[in-house]
């Protein structure tokens, strides 16, 4: 077993059982204009990861360890849009109207893309899913068991949202999980720390943070 320096202890892994997953960093979420923008957000808080997340994948890529990437979208008919959640809050553009990127968050548009930076390679997994989890409505799950992924290492946005309910949800299914604490961020500072100590509260109850460093360092001496 190889070893990641982490809080609360060292995260011990199997290098042959891990992968990254990027989740949600998207133009709607980093961009002026976008869905974030709209909803009264500071989106270079965003932008800021960017060259940080870039270095986590292209560690993983030299490692020839498996990506994945995820897209929060739905489809162009609504039909895997709840109304509850198009209607929540007062955004100044809801999910699906035009705005200066495409319709937002829809499949297809170009606010939903990824971040050219951080695009996906041919062959890397792309998850669309209609959720703040990635388990909930898609081939995730099947994705990773038939990579053999059992240990994950999480980046992207935002950190209180999609990405600690996608490290709950896959703690939930057995899954060990590690974020990337400078390869992650909320548009809410006091969101993040909370967030990042209620992940590894009590031994690690939902999973463990390192820095980027600290993750490529444990990779790549494994």
């Amino acid at each position: 077993m190889a070893e990641i320096e982490a809080l609360p202890f060292p995260f011990a892994f199997k290098p042959e059982a891990m992968a990254l997953v990027v989740i949600d960093m998207q133009r709607d979420f980093a961009e002026p204009g976008g869905f974030g923008a709209s909803l009264g957000n500071d989106v270079s808080r965003i932008t800021a990861i960017v060259p940080t997340v870039k270095r986590l994948l292209e560690g993983f890529r030299a490692a020839g360890l498996p990506v994945i990437h995820t897209m929060e979208c739905h489809k162009a008919d609504f039909s895997d849009l709840p109304p509850a959640k198009r209607n929540r809050g007062n955004p100044s553009i809801r999910i699906g109207d035009i705005g200066p990127m495409g319709r937002v968050l829809i499949v297809g548009e170009p606010g939903t893309a990824i971040l050219d930076e951080l695009a996906p390679l041919p062959g890397e997994i792309v998850i669309e899913k209609p959720g703040k989890g990635a388990f909930y409505a898609t081939s995730f799950g099947d994705d990773l068991k038939r990579l053999g992924a059992q240990q994950l290492v999480f980046a992207g946005v935002t950190t209180e949202v999609c990405v600690q309910t996608t490290m709950r949800e896959a703690n939930d299914r057995g899954y060990e999980c590690l974020l990337a604490e400078d390869a992650t961020e909320s548009y809410f500072p006091e969101f993040k720390t909370a967030a990042l100590a209620m992940i590894r509260a009590q031994g690690a109850i939902v999973g463990w943070t390192a820095t980027t460093d600290q993750v490529l360092e444990g990779i790549s001496n494994a």
